[in-house]
């Protein structure tokens, strides 16, 4: 595993039928194949959700480098805390919840601030991290002009609003997903929601975010 996404933890695998429904959110063969630590399960994961994570650790962190050594931590806790995952939530969820945690923690070590000073307006991200085996429907029908144009003025939301967009129109989860990665009530999510769009839209027409 490394930060160019290969999946090298146990090298080419040849997939038994069995795994053919896990990619559909088959929550409960997920859960049961990560009791058994079983490796074709997670090269499966890590292929399916690779970029999904990396996308989101880099609008969290606002660093590239930084989301790379995120990326590969979140996997080890995968495979070390596999057993805690009940398939009670969506895998991406789950997997969503340790990435940040990750993060918290990290921070908290390093300076006793909030969230909102993970990352501001001296980071020179970008965020046009792709998957190219699957577009959202919303990157469908955007031009390629105004997905450039949208990711440019996340770069200008703050970070504890700019992490529900992503989950809410980039990661299309629903209020009560992100609700649980974030710990926080579903009214706090549609409040930062609120905000966001409102400081993404002022970052569009080039107003203040």
């Amino acid at each position: 595993m490394s930060a160019t996404f290969s999946t090298t933890w146990t090298g080419t695998l040849k997939v038994g039928l069995h795994f053919s429904g896990l990619m559909t959110d088959d929550s409960k063969s997920i859960a049961r194949g990560l009791k058994q630590r079983d490796p074709q399960l997670l090269d499966l994961l890590i292929e399916q959700y690779q970029y999904r994570l990396f996308r989101y650790l880099v609008h969290l962190t606002g660093n590239r480098e930084r989301a790379e050594d995120f990326f590969q931590e979140t996997w080890v806790r995968v495979l070390e805390r596999g057993h805690q995952y009940d398939g009670r939530w969506k895998f991406e969820a789950w997997l969503f919840t340790i990435a940040r945690n990750l993060i918290l923690d990290w921070h908290r070590r390093k300076k006793p601030q909030s969230l909102e000073a993970l990352s501001g307006p001296d980071d020179e991200a970008s965020f046009d991290v792709k998957d190219e085996k699957s577009a959202t429907p919303l990157e469908t029908f955007l031009s390629e002009e105004q997905r450039e144009g949208i990711q440019t003025s996340l770069t200008k939301v703050p970070v504890i609003y700019r992490e529900v967009l992503v989950l809410r129109f980039q990661e299309e989860m629903q209020l009560e997903e992100i609700a649980g990665v974030l710990s926080t009530p579903v009214s706090t999510v549609k409040s930062r929601l609120y905000r966001g769009l409102e400081a993404l839209r002022g970052a569009m027409t080039g107003g203040a975010a």
